[in-house]
């Protein structure tokens, strides 16, 4: 299968594309909320609005580095790098991810030091429009940003909407102790504050958290393995569809691997020619390039084999970190009883094969037993 499929490729662009052109929206209307309320926080003397203003420009900061990741991710591959660059979006989302950490944590310490040489802040009529104005231009934004990021599976771009339709919140909460200290006279300045620095640096270290699960690799979605599954059974000759993997090398570049259970009596000619078909049906689905097909081979004619894998599947299900038993096949004439065992985590597979392989001996001594442990990897 053809990584540079045209199809594939012209999708690619227009991916590209929207995540630059949101990007540089969320750039510009960044930089002058950034700059309205910077004015306003010096003006006012207010901690609380100037830190809104730097999580802005932080925002802007963002983008730009969103940017810069899609760009370099774009890259088509080569001999050094054959399957391309999409990971490099995951590393940009994490520096995103540790410039709001940063962001957040000057925030806190800025925050500390006004608890403890406070200010009295000076709002006026106009400082409060426009703090309200700010409040709902990130709602708009936030919005815009994380549907576009949802389109295109982009992280950093869903991200960036969630954090600017998080920022809504905080200012919202700045517009609030404001006019609560014009009202009273009582301010909050410091602790509102220290509260928008707690919420920036959790926003932070969950965004770290979501782009290391992507780097180190995830489980597969419910929904995806039931359709490539699905997919792959609905042939007639496939009996199930095991061990799949998803290899992902960035958003939208995904390369999988399969076993198959077949019956024992087709021809390798016939096996090609449904691989290769499945290779089509999948990647026109899904956008996944079918990279490799494994082979089990099922008893289509022995009655003991039938019997002795009904047994055999009772016999191993019994344990409850035994997850699942595929690709039995009984050879009677060499004495060969072999088959899968999906493990869960809760128990060593060096362990449950010892412990399977004493049941099977002691059930079936007539036979040389093959058990292979799987991982529980997809639904």
């Amino acid at each position: 299968m053809d990584n540079q499929n045209p199809v594939m490729a012209a999708d690619k662009a227009d991916r590209n594309d929207i995540i630059i052109k949101t990007s540089v929206i969320g750039i510009l209307t960044n930089v002058l909320l950034a700059a309205f309320k910077a004015a306003i926080g010096l003006a006012a003397n207010s901690i609380a609005v100037t830190l809104d203003a730097v999580n802005n420009l932080s925002d802007a900061l963002s983008s730009v580095i969103t940017i810069a990741g899609t760009k370099l991710a774009g890259k088509l591959p080569d001999k050094e790098h054959p399957f391309g660059y999409g990971r490099i979006e995951y590393l940009s989302a994490l520096v995103v991810a540790g410039i709001v950490l940063y962001a957040g944590i000057t925030a806190a310490v800025e925050s500390v030091k006004k608890m403890i040489s406070p200010e009295v802040p000076d709002y006026s009529v106009t400082a409060l429009i426009i703090i309200g104005a700010a409040v709902v231009v990130k709602i708009i934004l936030g919005r815009f940003v994380k549907a576009q990021g949802e389109r295109v599976n982009s992280g950093s771009l869903v991200a960036s909407g969630s954090d600017a339709l998080f920022d809504a919140v905080l200012s919202l909460s700045v517009l609030i102790s404001a006019i609560l200290f014009i009202a009273t006279g009582i301010s909050l300045e410091a602790y509102v504050g220290a509260v928008i620095s707690g919420f920036i640096i959790k926003s932070g270290i969950d965004m770290i958290r979501d782009t290391l699960d992507e780097i180190l690799g995830k489980r597969m979605d419910k929904e995806t393995s039931r359709q490539l599954k699905s997919l792959l059974s609905d042939e007639p000759e496939v009996r199930g569809a095991h061990d799949l993997v998803i290899y992902n090398y960035g958003p939208d570049k995904d390369l999988a691997s399969v076993h198959l259970e077949l019956p024992d009596t087709m021809s390798v000619k016939e096996v090609d020619s449904l691989t290769r078909r499945l290779e089509m049906k999948v990647f026109k689905a899904t956008g996944i390039i079918l990279a490799a097909v494994g082979v089990y081979s099922y008893n289509t004619e022995d009655s003991v084999a039938a019997r002795v894998r009904v047994d055999v599947t009772k016999l191993v299900l019994a344990h409850e970190w035994a997850l699942q038993l595929h690709g039995f096949y009984l050879d009677e004439t060499a004495k060969i009883m072999r088959f899968d065992v999906v493990m869960s985590f809760d128990i060593p597979h060096k362990e449950g094969v010892r412990i399977l392989q004493e049941e099977m001996r002691a059930a079936y001594p007539q036979y040389d037993i093959q058990i292979v442990p799987d991982v529980d990897l997809s639904d």
